[in-house]
């Protein structure tokens, strides 16, 4: 070794004098040859425990080397390069869930968060709406490096769903029968709108859990309520009443419509079997003009002279007769009648 006095000797190298003092302490703790065995299994076992991990059933594996990811594996024993590969194992089974509009405490005791929750509706009444969001990751790797916060990304995702959807609708429609409707139209719009981030998450259900309006407008709320429910009463027992007349009136139009047709009918008929009668007459009087002229003659003085005494003379006798009036009889009785023929 050179003289460190000696300026033009060799200096000694930093690295070597770092090395020989490490093996000088080495040396100090392990003095025994068999101890110094047991370093390398040592090692070579930490190493191992470094190098191999499992991955759950429920999980996927994302290996990343220096930050970067290099390739996903699926659940079971796998290998990696210790202090160079590290993994990360996301839960892709587990159904998640995030609240939105409310939340739940430690006792399950449930408060509403008026920032979330209060959204306007599509003919302007405010409603406190609180629902949940239950999602799963489809994609570990996007889940993790694609969209930053993914979590508060699917919240406010699904508040500004569910407030797109309130908007379009009716204020009826969100309290009654359009529930169903509104969940649907929601968990379609969000999971666009994830697919467009790329977020890795597949949305399995939008649950309204709550809606109801403002503690400051409930009493407001239900006057309006009731005047709608007044509004629909008075609307039914009108439409029942039209139902009940409309009815009626139509069958007593269709009995008078009937009416006329079967008079009409009659009326045609009766004037058809006069107007054949009448010709069978004339053809009978075409045959035999005499003596049909005098029974019509007859005939038509009995209508016309009913309950008259009548006396019928022969004009050939009518000279030798003294006329007279029987008053006495006819004071009795108007319905003799005396008949002297030749």
């Amino acid at each position: 070794m050179a003289d460190p006095r000696d300026p033009w000797g060799k200096k000694s190298d930093p690295i070597e004098d770092i090395l020989r003092q490490g093996k000088a302490l080495f040396r100090q703790f392990m003095p025994f040859r068999g101890a110094r065995i047991i370093v390398p299994i040592v090692v070579a076992l930490f190493l191992l425990w470094q190098g191999v991990y499992i991955v759950a059933p429920d999980e996927e594996g994302v290996v990343k080397r220096f930050g970067a990811v290099v390739r996903t594996v699926g659940p079971g024993p796998h290998v990696k390069i210790p202090f160079v590969e590290s993994v990360l194992t996301p839960k892709v089974t587990k159904v998640h869930r995030i609240e939105v509009g409310f939340r739940t405490d430690l006792r399950g005791r449930q408060r509403m968060v008026p920032r979330e929750a209060l959204m306007l509706t599509g003919d302007e009444n405010i409603l406190a709406v609180e629902f949940n969001v239950q999602y799963k990751i489809k994609n570990a790797k996007d889940w993790l490096f694609n969209v930053a916060a993914v979590i508060e990304t699917i919240q406010k995702g699904a508040e500004a769903s569910m407030r797109e959807v309130i908007g379009k609708s009716k204020i009826t429609d969100v309290l009654t029968v359009g529930k169903a409707q509104i969940q649907d139209d929601t968990h379609t719009l969000l999971q666009g709108l994830l697919d467009q981030y790329g977020a890795g998450v597949t949305i399995i259900a939008v649950q309204i859990q709550d809606v109801h309006p403002p503690e400051a407008v409930v009493a407001s709320f239900k006057d309006v309520a009731s005047a709608k429910e007044d509004r629909e009463k008075l609307i039914n027992q009108a439409e029942g009443y039209r139902n009940e007349i409309i009815p009626q009136a139509k069958g007593e139009a269709a009995q008078i419509v009937n009416q006329a047709k079967g008079y009409a009918q009659a009326r045609m008929t009766r004037a058809e079997g006069e107007a054949n009668r009448f010709l069978k007459m004339l053809k009978e009087y075409s045959r035999s003009k005499d003596i049909i002229s005098k029974r019509i003659y007859i005939e038509t003085m009995e209508e016309v002279l009913p309950g008259i005494n009548k006396v019928i003379i022969d004009r050939k006798a009518a000279s030798g007769i003294l006329p007279y009036l029987p008053l006495d009889r006819l004071g009795r009785s108007g319905t003799a009648t005396d008949e002297k023929r030749p």
